[in-house]
């Protein structure tokens, strides 16, 4: 067991590894990125090899594994002396993203607006009916995630399965920052209203109004970062 300065134990905000399935250094990875993209591990939290271990009852050689392949994807660094920790937010890794989601997701909505089926269109109203319900019951975090899989859908309905691949490390950092937005006040609700639009062109077969409403839901959100940028020094380089 690993002791912190005052004497408890130390841990992380994991989840349970046993259930996930999976290789061991998988089901560290899926634990610990999931707690960086939920903001469980700020970024700048330095990560102890020894406390996960312990935490998840798991030899270092996943745990490196693991952080390894976070590294990769810009979620953890190595400070050298100092081991590795949570990557701090990039206002220039922010924008780059933000340029290529921008790019992508207005060509996939204003395809999908033209192609799109009835089943497809079924399953946006029902992601749309729960985000509601999410609102509804202040559960932003849940939210969140049917917010991720409107997007992942729309995607996929493209036809073309490289996108999430590239949307997931692409702009990962994005949809870290994107969380930090929630708690602003009224932020979900406007966010679903302008999710409103995207779906009600989709089922109008609309294709520029598609474009529109994903252009518009998309261009402000490194506007709305940069204030945070400058009032959270410890959570950006």
């Amino acid at each position: 067991m690993t002791l912190a300065e005052d004497g408890s134990r130390e841990e992380y905000a994991l989840a349970d590894i046993t259930k996930m399935s999976g290789s061991l250094a998988n089901r560290v990875y899926e634990a610990l990125r999931e707690a960086i993209l939920q903001m469980h591990l700020p970024p700048g939290t330095m990560l102890k090899k020894q406390v996960i271990c312990d935490q998840l009852g798991v030899s270092r050689s996943p745990v490196t594994e693991a952080i390894t392949k976070l590294a990769g994807e810009g979620l953890v660094e190595v400070v050298p002396q100092s081991g590795s920790r949570v990557t701090k937010f990039s206002m220039s890794e922010i924008r780059e993203g933000a340029f290529l989601r921008e790019a992508i997701e207005l060509a996939a909505v204003a395809k999908v607006a033209a192609e799109r089926s009835e089943a497809q269109m079924a399953e946006l109203n029902r992601n749309l009916r729960l985000q509601a319900m999410f609102l509804e019951e202040g559960d932003e975090i849940g939210f969140y995630h049917e917010d991720e899989r409107m997007h992942e859908a729309i995607l996929d309905y493209t036809g073309y399965p490289k996108l999430n691949v590239l949307a997931s490390t692409g702009w990962i950092q994005v949809n870290r920052a994107r969380l930090l937005l929630l708690p602003m006040q009224g932020r979900a609700k406007q966010t679903h209203v302008e999710h409103t639009a995207i779906i009600e062109a989709i089922r109008n077969r609309d294709p520029d109004a598609a474009r529109d409403a994903m252009k518009h839901h998309l261009r402000d959100l490194v506007a709305r970062l940069e204030p945070l940028a400058r009032e959270r020094p410890d959570l950006f380089d």
